[in-house]
């Protein structure tokens, strides 16, 4: 009896998690090494938009994850005085796109990913080092803890700082910092009660989103220089850009405490790969095309690799094919989004706003614009869910 063939995901991210779960489901035989002590992610929560949603269809979690989240787009753009600039609502989204864009806890998508593979698959605190990406007939060949694994296929998804990509492209300049700052807290906020919002002031910006479990996701972003920490602590800092700003941003920094306040410089991939595969070993998600949070798609886009990798598992020639024209030009928009709501100069602003008035006034939400090209995405082979509603 053939043995299955043999992949090894470095990286227990939400996009190893799924290009495991992928391949899984096509028979191969999958071991995910996450140097971490456990798959309890680094971050609050993750939007999913319809492209992202097709490709869970096609690992059969899509439902459940729609089930569990919240959907956005009641809501839309404001200014720190709380003007609305631009409205949304959720229905207009999902007809748009053909389905809802949701949000829910990271931990949630991860355990879900994590429970479509076999038991023993993940590692833990299992460090891993590339030592061939293989080529021809040479199986590619991983090293951790001491031990060498052999496998057909090598899948780096190993985040912004991989080693995978440096291992494979040496050259390449690696991660540069986007010119901002984030910060995340994911709370309960007792007794408010306010609709979804993204706020965009002077090289600073707030959103604040209710989640299905009670909870309030809110983040921000200002242009910093990169290192700089605030001489107390995040909460004090995140008082002292954003106190004054419209309601709910007070009554959400009311209730964060200064452990819940997750502080991460931003830094991209602003050099796009020339390929995304050496040899057997491929690279996926951040490690290949990182990018700037401002459409709120790098998860998403970690999330198509996946189901795309599993459908090229045997050629990485035609996963690149596939893959890096779409992500490098969603990269691109990504940069040009947080050119347009990071501006920080006073004239610069005041047109910025008066044109998306204008623009939301006289059709979609520059929300809803934003996705277009990219929520309508399908995947390559479909979805069970799909054949179920084409009988």
């Amino acid at each position: 009896m053939a043995q299955p063939t043999r992949v090894i995901v470095i990286g227990g991210g939400i996009g190893g998690l799924a290009a495991a779960a992928a391949l899984h489901q096509k028979g191969w035989a999958v071991t995910v090494l996450e140097r971490a002590p456990s798959l309890e992610p680094v971050g609050a929560a993750i939007s999913l938009a319809p492209n992202a949603l097709r490709a869970l269809d096609v690992l059969g979690i899509g439902d459940e994850i729609r089930d569990l989240a919240a959907w956005q787009g009641d809501g839309g753009l404001r200014t720190p005085g709380g003007r609305w600039l631009s409205r949304s609502d959720a229905g207009a989204a999902a007809a748009r796109f053909g389905g809802p864009l949701v949000l829910l806890p990271r931990a949630v998508l991860v355990d879900r990913l994590a429970a479509l593979l076999p038991p023993g698959a993940v590692r833990t605190a299992a460090p891993a080092s590339l030592a061939d990406p293989g080529e021809g007939a040479r199986p590619a060949r991983v090293t951790t803890g001491g031990e060498e694994l052999e496998a057909e296929l090598v899948v780096g998804s190993d985040g912004i700082n991989s080693r995978v990509r440096t291992a494979l492209f040496p050259g390449h300049p690696g991660p540069a910092y986007a010119g901002f700052t984030t910060w995340r807290v994911l709370i309960p906020v007792p007794g408010t009660e306010f609709a979804s919002h993204e706020t965009w002031g002077r090289g600073h910006i707030w959103g604040t989103h209710p989640l299905k479990d009670g909870r309030v996701y809110a983040y921000a972003a200002a242009v910093v220089p990169a290192g700089e920490r605030a001489p107390d602590d995040e909460k004090a800092e995140l008082l002292r850009r954003y106190g004054d700003w419209h309601d709910p941003v007070p009554a959400v920094l009311a209730a964060a405490r200064p452990e819940d306040v997750l502080r991460n410089d931003v830094h991209h991939l602003a050099r796009p790969l020339p390929a995304y595969h050496s040899g057997r070993t491929v690279l996926l998600g951040d490690a290949a095309h990182a990018m700037p949070p401002t459409l709120g798609q790098g998860g998403n886009q970690a999330v198509e690799d996946a189901v795309v990798l599993a459908h090229h598992r045997a050629d990485p020639a035609a996963y690149t094919a596939a893959r890096l024209p779409r992500t490098t030009a969603i990269a691109r928009q990504a940069v040009r989004v947080a050119h347009l709501n990071m501006a920080g100069n006073r004239a610069v602003v005041a047109v910025r706003n008066t044109a998306v008035a204008a623009l939301s006034a006289a059709g979609p939400a520059l929300f809803l614009r934003a996705f277009d090209g990219i929520a309508d995405w399908r995947p390559p082979y479909a979805s069970g869910r799909e054949h179920a509603a084409q009988r």
